[in-house]
């Protein structure tokens, strides 16, 4: 009789060795993917290993993206921009292939999946969704191209959490628009050929499609960050800026017009910290198989393994949660408590991933001859953009209580 350890025809034949297990997927979330969200996985690797990651090091290191409008176009070609929308030159893929694209984009760095989503998520998304049929005949094509380059202007110097508080004014003169105000922390926004500005107006908030040589717009370069360094992040300065009665984008009014789009735009993100966790993850693992200290490679000792583990568990759980939100967002859709579930989760995680990893890597942890530490601080500014936590737990609450409590 067969104890309840034996299991006939389980055991393994001599010579037999189990399948590799991927350290960095030890739940087998791949195979989860279909052969086709593999490859779109891959291809965008593939762009990121050539065209990103030999060079984001000292992109960050001087503060700049010398190459943003090369890197645009070659996303566009590869149909990375606006890649989850229909029509106008967009690709039209899905919610996890566009998921997936976030992950490996921001693997590489959290600027360029910015660069991507901004573009894709909050621009042309805001265009696509609510702008005019000429409007997204006009730009549509050309900025999934990567042939022009968008931007989205809502957060203001004063107002960021609350938006509905802004104070960039639209008025009639005529049947022109009459922009004058300030936005602030806008990426792309001094490479940008035309800017997405939410303003009040006499009927409430509207947005409107700004082309960026018009007269009176300006968009100063923000300088001295020390997060998000290999992108572009600018003003904007809006001075009497005169749009004709067509500018508007015409199917919505009020802030659920910029808010529907952040969503959108914070979807990646709950993608895209799995990206830079994961990097973090992978580097700490490979340092420590090398790094000797009392005689072994410090992978060895407990402590270190603890944080390993810990670490694995976190991205494990982020990517099914990331993954479950874009099989859902491909079927039933999001709402919005859903998307700050994943913003909440996923970045707090990925950001206590980096700092975990550097602890491994000791005093190289620091250095950007590592991407931990530039993972690390660019993660402190995606916690807090498009949505801080305190915000999104608010969100969460008011979906579980039924009560709002943002005043």
């Amino acid at each position: 009789m067969s104890t309840a350890t034996e299991k006939p025809g389980k055991t393994e034949k001599p010579g037999k060795t189990r399948p590799k297990v991927d350290p960095l997927d030890l739940a087998g979330i791949d195979d989860l993917l279909s052969p086709e969200e593999k490859a779109v996985r891959a291809a965008v690797r593939q762009v990121c290993d050539a065209s990103v990651d030999p060079y984001v090091a000292e992109w960050f290191e001087k503060g700049e993206l010398p190459v943003v409008r090369e890197l645009a176009r070659e996303l566009g070609g590869l149909g990375l921009l606006g890649m989850h929308l229909e029509g106008y030159g967009c690709a039209g893929m899905s919610a996890v292939d566009y998921g997936l694209a976030c992950l490996e984009l921001e693997a590489s760095d959290s600027g360029i999946r910015s660069l991507v989503s901004v573009q894709g998520s909050l621009a042309m998304y805001a265009v696509h969704r609510y702008g005019s049929e000429e409007q997204k005949r006009q730009w549509l094509p050309r900025m999934a191209a990567g042939e022009a380059i968008g931007c989205f202007g809502l957060t203001e110097p004063d107002h960021g959490s609350d938006p509905g508080s802004l104070r960039t004014r639209a008025r009639r003169d005529g049947s022109d628009w009459v922009l004058d105000g300030r936005k602030m922390w806008i990426t792309n926004g001094s490479v940008a050929d035309v800017a997405v500005v939410w303003a009040r107006t006499d009927e409430g908030v509207r947005g409107f499609v700004v082309p960026t040589d018009t007269p009176g717009f300006s968009a100063p370069p923000i300088k001295h960050k020390l997060s998000l360094r290999a992108s572009v992040t600018s003003e904007l300065v809006l001075d009497g800026v005169r749009l004709p009665a067509d500018a508007v984008l015409p199917e919505v009014v009020g802030l659920r017009g910029p808010l529907s789009c952040l969503n959108e735009a914070r979807y990646g993100i709950v993608w895209g910290a799995m990206g830079a966790a994961r990097s973090a993850l992978g580097t700490a693992l490979e340092y420590a198989g090398q790094r000797e200290q009392f005689g072994r490679p410090i992978a060895g000792f407990q402590m270190t393994q603890e944080k390993l583990a810990n670490m694995a568990v976190e991205l494990t759980n982020g990517t099914l949660l990331a993954l479950h939100l874009g099989r859902r967002k491909d079927g039933v859709g999001l709402r919005p408590e859903q998307v700050s579930i994943g913003k909440l989760n996923n970045v707090a995680k990925a950001l206590e991933i980096c700092r975990t990893a550097r602890t491994i890597l000791g005093a190289n942890g620091i250095s950007l001859e590592y991407p931990v530490i530039r993972h690390m601080t660019n993660l402190e500014s995606v916690l807090t953009y498009e949505g801080t936590p305190e915000m999104h737990t608010l969100v969460i609450g008011q979906a579980m209580t039924g009560i709002p409590a943002f005043r």
